[in-house]
């Protein structure tokens, strides 16, 4: 009697588990090849749930600005599943053609090692990868034009599985909305923090098959960041940090819950806007930020320029620029675009970039460091 009772209750518990949806942890049969569970524990834009063979990822905005979510269910090449709700469109996974339309969205690729998935691009001004530049050379990765101008028959020609999209941005996708193509929203340009922003690459991992991968990844950018954080936890006084410049008149900032900001906090700093409640972007005229910022103890830059930078070409942008501390004092910290490949790979290299700062603002915790994207300008 009691072992037919073990077994009932061995039954009853086997069915149970089997019907909790949302819960299933065999991945085994949700994708092909490198399947591994996928859970979120920084992007606050992305929630994945499992069902039996499929799941369903539900896009929202991180800022939580635009109400909009964008929902999607991935399920393996040649499986079905019934009761996928109407609202997702569905996505067979892997694929093994897509177009990118960023930058950021490229990063994920190039440290995924999956180039030969990305079949076209918008056309940019600067690119570094080398292999990505094979590729377009080759014929290999093609380059449909620019946002509001893209080559429609082309696109069509590459017949990708989908095209990874930035909706809030400004640009052109109606053109491409009616092509029959799955645009499928990627919003990790709209994270408010460093890991959240990276760990955007389980995503794209999971629409190409590679989780594993983009787990092993993740969890070591997320160990070597949480370790520089600790680096700066004692530092009991922080430099303030400036950031942008005059462009057009204004001078364009972001606010002080930002992602920039954040990256300011943990390398030991504070933003010079810290009290700012925004998260996107911000035009100020000069007066305005010399009030708040010109007597910053660092001044941090991403430029364009041919050649090497310096202060001589800083100051001959605006005069003005003599007049702050951190230009007094040769705390200018900054990475040249045109040198170096930053919007290629510091999405998903925030722990690089983390070092970078505590490298120029405590050069004493990283002696023995060489900075990557941002440095001293000299």
């Amino acid at each position: 009697m009691y072992r037919i009772l073990c077994i009932l209750v061995a039954i009853i518990a086997f069915s149970s588990c089997n019907n909790k949806k949302g819960q299933s942890t065999d991945t085994g049969s949700i994708t092909s090849g490198d399947s591994a569970l996928i859970q979120i524990k920084y992007a606050k834009g992305l929630a994945i749930s499992y069902h039996g063979n499929y799941r369903l990822v539900d896009i929202s905005d991180p800022e939580g600005k635009n109400e909009t979510v964008y929902h999607y269910a991935l399920i393996a090449k040649g499986q079905q599943a019934e009761d996928i709700p109407k609202e997702y469109t569905i996505i067979e996974t892997p694929v093994e053609k897509v177009i990118c339309m960023t930058t950021l969205q490229l990063s994920n690729f190039i440290k995924l090692d999956a180039l030969d998935k990305v079949t076209g691009m918008p056309s940019t001004h600067y690119l570094f990868n080398e292999q990505m530049k094979k590729r377009i050379e080759e014929g290999k990765t093609a380059r449909i034009g620019i946002e509001g101008n893209f080559d429609n028959e082309l696109v069509l020609a590459l017949a990708p599985d989908l095209i990874l999209v930035s909706p809030f941005k400004r640009g052109g996708y109606e053109s491409i909305r009616d092509l029959d193509v799955p645009l499928v929203s990627f919003l990790g340009y709209k994270e408010t923090t460093p890991l959240g922003q990276a760990e955007w690459i389980k995503f794209t991992a999971m629409l190409l098959g590679m989780e594993d991968k983009a787990n092993t990844l993740f969890d070591a950018i997320e160990k070597r960041y949480n370790e520089l954080v600790a680096l700066t936890a004692s530092v009991s006084v922080k430099p303030v940090v400036l950031s942008g410049e005059m462009r057009s008149g204004n001078w364009y900032v972001v606010g002080g819950k930002s992602y920039l900001a954040q990256q300011f906090r943990d390398a030991g700093a504070e933003y010079f806007l810290k009290d700012n409640d925004e998260t996107g972007g911000i035009n100020m005229d000069f007066e305005s930020v010399y009030s708040r910022g010109g007597n910053a103890g660092y001044w941090r830059l991403l430029v364009s320029h041919t050649g090497d930078y310096s202060y001589d070409a800083l100051q001959q942008s605006d005069a003005r620029y003599a007049d702050f501390k951190a230009f007094k004092e040769k705390k200018v910290v900054y990475c040249n675009l045109r040198q170096k490949p930053f919007y290629e790979n510091t999405p998903v290299e925030p722990e690089v970039v983390l070092a970078d700062l505590i490298k120029a603002f405590y050069p004493g915790l990283l002696p023995d460091y060489q900075p990557v994207y941002y440095e001293m300008l000299k």
